[in-house]
């Protein structure tokens, strides 16, 4: 089995996206024999680097790795470049001589180094002395236990705090009074919901014509009436069509003539992306970067499996809306229902049922980096797993170019 690598997004205070951590599967074994985390780590550079490359999974971001002692002893790090990577040290790392010494040339050549999941202990500090970031879990530890970490640490102007594993936004307001810069976890995915609160007429209008797109066979004429009013959509798709890249000799001006020219499959995809990234006006860019990779890694998925008994284009739908909730502030139950779309869909995104729920399940273990999950999901629908890998990056890659 090919190695599985993941990302997780990091945010700052802003919610904005500065860097990935690079997640790679646990626990694989060939032909019985364990893979050791020195195996892996190496897996994952030749894997991300030298084969797919770490642009295409990072988009132009720092990526965090984690490094075993025997690896940084023999000084691993160095065949990544020093502007792409945060060199993370493992929570159960011994800070012995030999590692002190490979830690001290890495930070004099000028790499960044991390040390995860931190619990404070003497022996640790000569470590914390060349840290610049130092990651805290918020889901192993209290918050008076972080608090009494923090107590304890050397003063340092340069040091940036990590809160990682933040599930809610309660958590990541926690940290953030607690005076942390980097945040890592799915915080962002998840809903706030505002009781009470009415969608705005705009925003259900921009819902309906991503709906009404996504539908295998979608009404032109519909869709024209559906675009001509909005003028920020309508302005953004004749300047796309009549954009270089088509090279057109004589100007488009109607909707009707640009959705003829495109065709049903690439005016699906550019007005998905386009209203997304409208709704999401406000949130976390990674939102809408997130749902781009899920509904790109779910076609991929199904265009790849037989197995799997429905339609790449409402698999890729799905995968689109998946995070609609989180944009709009309102359960699922509560949005889905009410849009233009297939039963199919509509089982999967409002109430978690049907084949199309498992495909979204798929995605989502996968870029979380729920390795077992993945397995066992594959098993139960007769996936073949290896592929997997390369589909991700390709989604990941295919959603840095769009958004």
């Amino acid at each position: 089995m090919g190695v599985q690598v993941a990302r997780q997004p990091i945010f700052n205070q802003k919610q904005e996206r500065v860097a990935y951590e690079l997640l790679f599967r646990e626990g694989d074994s060939v032909a019985g024999f364990a893979i050791d985390g020195d195996a892996k780590t190496s897996a994952v550079i030749s894997n991300s680097h030298f084969s797919v490359g770490l642009d295409q999974l990072l988009g132009g971001k720092p990526g965090f790795i984690n490094f075993t002692r025997n690896l940084l002893v023999e000084q691993f790090p160095l065949l990544l470049p020093k502007e792409l990577l945060v060199v993370e040290l493992l929570e159960d790392i011994e800070p012995d001589d030999d590692l002190i010494e490979a830690c001290k040339a890495l930070q004099k050549a000028g790499y960044t180094l991390a040390l995860d999941d931190f619990v404070f202990s003497d022996e640790l500090l000569p470590l914390v002395e060349m840290a610049k970031i130092i990651k805290f879990d918020f889901l192993i530890s209290t918050p008076e236990e972080i608090s009494h970490y923090l107590s304890q640490l050397p003063e340092n102007p340069d040091r940036t705090l990590l809160a990682e594993k933040v599930e809610t936004q309660a958590q990541f307001e926690m940290a953030l009074d607690m005076g942390f810069e980097l945040f890592q976890g799915y915080f962002f995915s998840h809903p706030e919901i505002v009781t009470g609160a009415e969608v705005p007429d705009a925003s259900l209008k921009l819902l309906e014509v991503v709906a009404e797109v996504n539908q295998p066979e979608f009404d032109s004429d519909r869709l024209v009436g559906l675009i001509e009013p909005d003028v920020s959509l309508t302005y953004k798709l004749l300047r796309y069509i009549n954009s270089a890249y088509y090279g057109l000799k004589t100007p488009m001006s109607s909707i009707n003539q640009a959705i003829t020219y495109l065709g049903q499959s690439e005016i699906r995809r550019f007005i998905s992306m386009v209203a997304l990234a409208d709704l999401s006006q406000g949130k976390p860019d990674e939102i809408a970067r997130n749902a781009c990779t899920r509904a790109k890694f779910c076609e991929l998925l199904v265009a790849s499996s037989a197995a799997l008994n429905v339609d790449e284009r409402e698999a890729f739908t799905t995968g689109l809306l998946s995070l609609i909730d989180a944009i709009m502030c309102k359960p699922m139950e509560e949005l889905i229902p009410a849009l233009p779309l297939s039963d199919g869909i509509k089982a999967a995104l409002a109430y978690d049922v049907g084949g199309l729920s498992q495909v979204l399940k798929v995605a989502v273990a996968y870029e979380r980096g729920r390795w077992s999950e993945v397995n066992t999901l594959c098993e139960q629908l007769g996936i073949e797993e290896t592929p997997l890998a390369k589909m991700y990056v390709e989604s990941c890659r295919w959603s840095n170019s769009v958004t």
